[in-house]
């Protein structure tokens, strides 16, 4: 299996963990939607980098693994950041601003549809900027 094959696989994975604890979260229990998208994010970035370092990607011998994990970690963070900033922009400046969408959209459908989007992007994001701070060169 080729790495866009497996980074696909690891990545259906933590799409799932993030979306269920998300969805889980903000339509469930109720929690604010971007403290949700902050929380289902952590969850799925720590599923991510085991799977990720286990079956994806080839460590890079001359980094240390509490260096590897750091990077892991500030790109993710910056992925966090993305995630936020698109949650943020379909919710309240998209979906409270058209009323048309209002009317076809509850605001649980719009949460979900929003994450989904997000994480359409930030699963992107997170491909390239690994591929070139995390994975070995040939």
């Amino acid at each position: 299996m080729c790495i866009r094959d497996r980074f696909g696989v690891v990545g259906g994975i933590s799409f799932v963990v993030d979306f269920t604890v998300y969805a889980v979260l903000a339509n469930v229990i109720g929690v604010h939607y971007l403290i949700a998208g902050v929380c289902s994010f952590v969850v799925s970035v720590t599923v991510n980098y085991l799977l990720s370092m286990k079956f994806v990607f080839e460590s890079k011998d001359d980094m240390k693994k509490t260096t590897e994990f750091a990077v892991f970690v500030i790109l993710s963070l910056i992925g966090l950041g993305l995630n936020s900033v698109i949650l943020f922009i379909c919710m309240d400046l998209i979906y409270r601003n058209w009323t048309f969408l209002n009317q076809l959209l509850s605001a649980d459908l719009m949460k979900l549809a929003a994450k989904i989007i997000a994480t359409a992007i930030v699963m992107v994001y997170n491909f390239v900027s690994r591929k070139i701070f995390l994975e070995k060169k040939e």
